[in-house]
């Protein structure tokens, strides 16, 4: 198929995707068919991309083992309370 020739095609798309393509595409002045072709265009050449090359990252810690004993990341009154006691701790501590 030659590169500039057009197929028509169904896509079925949540109601609210749609709205919001719509509304984005006019604001544009463009068709919501454009929109939808440029979209498609970038997510195709960015799996191209990073299938080709994944970045490789630096280790930002090199800590292991997970939480400590005790500590519950769902209680965020606890962490207060910990902290509390701590600075208490080392104001009261004699010199």
């Amino acid at each position: 198929m030659s590169r500039h020739m057009s197929e028509r095609t169904t896509v079925r798309l949540p109601q609210d995707l749609l709205i919001r393509a719509k509304r984005k595409a006019a604001a544009e002045g463009r068709t919501l068919t454009s929109l939808i072709a440029d979209g498609l265009r970038i997510v195709i050449a960015g799996n191209r991309k990073s299938a080709r090359a994944k970045p490789v990252l630096p280790p930002v810690s090199r800590a292991s083992g997970g939480l400590l004993p005790g500590i519950d990341l769902v209680d965020a009154g606890r962490f207060q309370d910990a902290d509390d006691a701590d600075v208490i701790a080392r104001l009261t501590r004699p010199k």
